[in-house]
């Protein structure tokens, strides 16, 4: 095989000093990644450390909104109004850019976070909210093919990248099982890098009730907060070589 694939890791969700150089140490493994920038966590502290390092290791970085809830991590749905999150979402893409303007660095996508990344696979007015935020900050949309914001970003010019999860499983409609439901996240090494290449190669995954799935991806998340993130990302970055597959960042 041939052909590249794009690996990308969530970062800058935590400001301990262990959990940030397991983040800049994940940027030697990974292509591209996505900076939290306050919605569910991220401060102007940890968005400095992320982009910096993302510069100088050639990581594409891009910005990662959440719904506006800290206490949630903003992995719980929210009742909110549209002009509001709108207002949250270009708040938080605002201070990324900020920050990236300070140091010299790009955003190059935007890709939202947790339950609002989940629940805008299926919500038209969330799939319209981040399609237009991601048109007019001239930024790619990372998220689910086969999806509310897939359709929406082919019909607004908005550059859409596919994404698949190697830690996560998978319902029956190729989304992703809630994490308050056991076997959620993928724990064993090698059933993440056995689902990784699956997923590069166009194969079928074993979703829940052993349903074959095959999940489209141009690019695979790597969760930098699940146990063993680090070990994991080097161990998917060797499969894929070892294939013969190529590690870059999407082509704009």
């Amino acid at each position: 095989m041939t052909f590249s694939i794009d690996l990308n890791a969530d970062l800058g969700e935590d400001d301990s000093a262990e959990a940030m150089a397991r983040d800049i140490a994940i940027m030697d493994v990974v292509s591209s990644c996505n900076i939290a920038c306050g919605g569910h966590a991220g401060s102007a502290k940890t968005m400095r450390a992320m982009l910096v390092a993302a510069k100088e290791k050639g990581v594409s970085a891009g910005a990662h909104p959440s719904y506006p809830d800290r206490a949630n991590f903003g992995r719980q749905s929210m009742t909110i109004e549209p002009t509001t999150l709108k207002a949250s979402l270009l708040e938080q893409v605002e201070a990324i850019k900020a920050v990236a303007k300070d140091v010299a660095a790009d955003i190059t996508h935007l890709k939202p976070h947790g339950a609002l990344y989940n629940d805008a696979q299926d919500d038209e007015i969330l799939a319209d909210i981040l399609v237009e935020i991601a048109h007019m900050e001239n930024l790619a949309l990372v998220s689910m093919a086969e999806s509310a914001i897939h359709e929406k970003a082919a019909k607004n010019g908005v550059r859409f990248i596919a994404e698949a999860f190697i830690d996560r499983q998978y319902t029956q409609h190729s989304r992703l099982v809630s994490r308050t439901e056991a076997g959620a996240i993928i724990a064993n090494d090698t059933e993440r890098v056995k689902q990784g290449l699956a997923l590069v190669k166009g194969q079928p995954i074993t979703a829940v009730g052993n349903t074959p799935k095959i999940i489209p991806a141009e690019t695979l998340c790597l969760h930098s907060d699940s146990d063993g993130a680090l070990e994991t990302a080097k161990a998917m970055r060797r499969a894929l070589e070892l294939e013969g597959i190529s590690i870059a960042a999407p082509e704009a």
